[in-house]
């Protein structure tokens, strides 16, 4: 058992746990009781593998970067989650998730999104197993990703603002919790990253852990290695990194990156820089570290890519950063677009801007030169043209 994975009683070292009132404690210990032996059932994975081929589109390519490796002189390989069904890796989970409640004999199904794209990809499960689907979504996120509303609502699914707070993510969140409360015996709340009381943390990594899994095999057909030197990702919650991670934290000669968004500046009181301002505490049923004030209130988090902007992190980053096994970093706004546009011009690939924060630390980084770097690509940057047009005047 690998001492970076979950311990019985739901922890990543001191991370993780179920912190959730007592109303919500039956639906919780239904998943803690049965989501490994479901996982683990045969039809389960038959099914949940057919449709990540068939529907999905794994795998998803190893992609060799030749024009970005030459910039930064060193082997990097792009995981290319943004070819996925859906435009990015969320859809990993949501398809586990949608199985798992299929077989808890769960009716209707609720989600909070940030960007969108858990949105979208639980919307899209829901419309292929023909369940009921909610999905809530900060009011300004809903303004700054119209496109994913609007295909979260030809799926079929209600898209419910968060008006409350920030009006983003953490806000959606705390929304999706009440009405999961309210419906304990036939709803199922798909968290869409690896936060929220234990199972989810595990499960959600479990379910994303097929990025890395792949990335495995590849690699050794490409560079007859396994292993890369160095792999990277960008976290806000932390679900792709946490896929992207998942089969290397016990291959001590992986160095491991975790990119957060700074913001305007990790000073800038406008940032979601968790690590290098968080403290530990709890937030959406578990323990972790995230961005708090002397008296416990949760800090607004700020990042130009809505999918970045959570004021904490998944409890086994805080762990992965605590342990010293990982090493959490961030990238500005401005590094981030630039980064994005650098890979576009390079590489004819537009990523998502949350991608973009993990491909902008490359410019700080002092590579030997022989290195090979995997760097998980995890949406498509079709939702943020928006942004790029603003952001760079075309």
């Amino acid at each position: 058992m690998s001492k970076y994975q979950v311990d019985k009683r739901g922890y990543y070292g001191p991370f993780g746990g179920a912190y959730i009132p007592e109303m919500l404690y039956p639906n919780v210990e239904e998943l803690q009781n049965q989501y490994l032996q479901i996982m683990e059932d045969p039809s389960f994975k038959a099914e949940f593998e057919q449709l990540l081929k068939d529907y999905v589109g794994r795998p998803s390519p190893l992609y060799e970067a030749k024009r970005l490796s030459e910039k930064y002189g060193v082997k990097i390989f792009l995981k290319r989650e943004d070819l996925n069904h859906t435009g990015a890796h969320k859809i990993n989970n949501t398809i586990g998730q949608i199985l798992l409640a299929q077989r808890l004999g769960k009716k209707r199904i609720i989600a909070e999104t940030g960007a969108g794209q858990h949105g979208v990809a639980t919307a899209t499960v829901c419309a292929l197993k023909g369940l009921e689907c909610v999905v809530y979504m900060g009011a300004i996120d809903i303004e700054r990703q119209a496109p994913n509303v609007a295909r979260m609502k030809m799926m079929g699914a209600t898209v419910v603002p968060a008006t409350s707070g920030s009006k983003t993510l953490k806000d959606a969140t705390n929304e999706a919790l009440r009405d999961w409360i309210n419906n304990p015996v036939d709803t199922h709340y798909i968290i869409g990253s690896v936060v929220g009381p234990h199972p989810y943390p595990d499960m959600v990594a479990r379910f994303q852990s097929i990025i890395s899994f792949e990335t495995k095999k590849q690699l050794l057909e490409k560079t007859g290695k396994e292993t890369p030197d160095i792999v990277m990702a960008c976290v806000g919650g932390g679900s792709n990194a946490a896929g992207m991670f998942y089969h290397f934290l016990d291959e001590v000669n992986v160095k491991i990156i975790a990119v957060e968004a700074a913001g305007h500046g990790v000073e800038s009181g406008e940032t979601a820089a968790t690590t290098a301002l968080g403290k530990e505490g709890v937030l959406h049923g578990s323990r972790q570290i995230l961005m708090q004030t002397e008296d416990g209130q949760v800090i607004e988090p700020y990042s130009i890519s809505a999918g970045l902007d959570y004021p904490g992190i998944g409890p086994q980053h805080a762990w992965l950063f605590k342990s010293g096994r990982g090493e959490y970093v961030s990238a500005t706004d401005d590094e981030a677009m630039q980064a994005g546009l650098r890979l576009t011009k390079l590489e004819g690939i537009i990523p998502a801007i949350e991608s973009s924060h993990a491909l902008a630390h490359l410019e700080k980084m002092n590579f030997k030169g022989d290195e090979t770097v995997v760097i998980c690509l995890s949406g498509r940057g079709d939702k943020d043209l928006d942004n790029y047009m603003k952001y760079f005047n075309l």
